[in-house]
């Protein structure tokens, strides 16, 4: 039973309001709250200066859990990993909410990860 209640942190880098297809040049990182498989908060932070690590280290500082994006690197990816975050990515470039709300359901389908670094 405690699963069921345990608070998940989805981020999603944010350009326009929507995904910004690579990960390291998003404006903004949607960070979302589930519990029970829903959304229940959302907050809009502003990463700090984008370098090399410094997007995964920030996030994982905020507790995120899983992340959705696009083209992201596999040192990124890494670094998540083994912070305990998931990655799905290869996301298509759409509202982060629906994003979100297909991810919980199962039925986010990966593009490919485009990023070559």
């Amino acid at each position: 039973m405690a699963e069921k209640n345990k608070i998940k942190k989805i981020a999603v880098p944010v350009a326009d309001q929507k995904l910004c297809e690579h990960f390291g040049k998003s404006d903004v990182f949607y960070i979302y709250e589930i519990r029970d498989n829903k959304i229940v908060g959302r907050q809009n932070l502003k990463p700090p200066p984008h370098e090399s690590e410094v997007y995964p280290r920030w996030l994982a500082g905020l507790g995120v859990t899983d992340v959705i994006t696009g083209g992201i690197g596999q040192k990124a990816i890494d670094i998540f990993l083994e912070a305990g975050i998931n990655v799905f990515d290869g996301a298509p470039v759409n509202d982060p909410e629906n994003l979100v709300n297909d991810f919980l359901a199962g039925k986010l389908q990966s593009l490919g990860n485009f990023c070559d670094h």
